[in-house]
């Protein structure tokens, strides 16, 4: 399976890294960490020096609770990065819910446009569909990020995640955008209790069922600290062990913070799953007495 972007025909044969790059000072998990457009580029190169198969860019939180930001502010913290960023050798991926985003992440050659509200605000899916060959990321969610834990009922989350998905890509697909710039995300911890989180964790071949990848980012989510106990910087362990249930389960891309890990973990997975013969180094003595 392709996923087709702006400039790359990524391969979904074998599991990909997104690497997250949170240009931002408020996001959950690293907020501040690489919130200067040079600090930003420098985590860019780090992450593909480790293995990202794509990066992608936020200049906005959407942490619960988070505030919104300005489309000026957004543009400001983005654009710089970005400009560098495509210098890389990888997709690029913008994670933004502004259409002024998208529309000016895409004029300089942005691959992918990520956004959490599934292309549901307002021109958002103009940006996308008037675009040739873009790739797209489709987000469930309810409410806001501000707002999207006061609603956390669901009858039966993985039907009404599906559904939900199904219908905002065939929103694009009536834009004749074809299916192979489609991908879909479950938006886990994204208005859903932990209890939510699991079920779309143990029964997530069904959200295959519409007939798109899979992108899941399970990375230093709070479920894994209700799972662990842990505080969000202390789970490496636990997010290393969701991506990899998350691909066993038909996940073709996984978002991550820890890249170099995750590539180390998903090639142990590949190596013990495929018995990939072609790879020497399986066949090789170790390096040591």
């Amino acid at each position: 399976m392709i996923w087709q972007t702006t400039r790359h025909a990524i391969d979904l044969a074998r599991p990909r890294v997104m690497g997250i790059v949170n240009v931002t000072p408020d996001s959950f998990a690293d907020g501040g960490a690489h919130a200067t457009a040079t600090q930003a580029l420098a985590h860019c190169e780090r992450l593909v020096r480790e293995g990202a198969d794509i990066l992608d860019i936020g200049g906005e939180s959407s942490r619960p609770g988070a505030l919104p930001v300005s489309v000026a502010d957004e543009l400001a913290r983005v654009l710089p990065v970005l400009r560098g960023a495509l210098t890389l050798g990888v997709p690029v991926s913008v994670d933004t819910c502004k259409p002024e985003v998208m529309r000016a992440a895409l004029a300089l050659g942005a691959d992918i446009v990520n956004d959490i509200l599934a292309l549901q605000a307002p021109g958002a899916l103009d940006a996308v569909a008037s675009h040739p060959t873009c790739g797209v990321c489709l987000m469930h969610m309810r409410g806001v990020p501000g707002s999207m834990q006061g609603d956390v009922r669901y009858g039966d989350v993985v039907a009404e995640v599906t559904a939900f998905l199904a219908a905002r890509a065939k929103a694009l697909r009536d834009r004749a955008v074809d299916a192979r710039r489609i991908v879909l995300d479950p938006g886990i911890g994204f208005g859903k209790l932990a209890g939510h989180n699991l079920e779309l964790l143990r029964r997530q071949r069904e959200l295959l069922a519409p007939g798109y990848p899979l992108l899941v980012g399970w990375s230093r989510k709070s479920t894994l600290g209700v799972l662990t106990g842990k505080a969000v910087g202390d789970r490496l362990a636990a997010s290393i062990a969701a991506a990899l249930a998350a691909v066993d389960n038909g996940a073709a891309i996984v978002r991550v913070h820890d890249v170099a890990e995750t590539v180390d973990a998903l090639e142990v997975w590949r190596a013990a799953r495929d018995n990939d013969a072609s790879t020497d180094a399986v066949h090789e003595p170790p390096p040591y007495p």
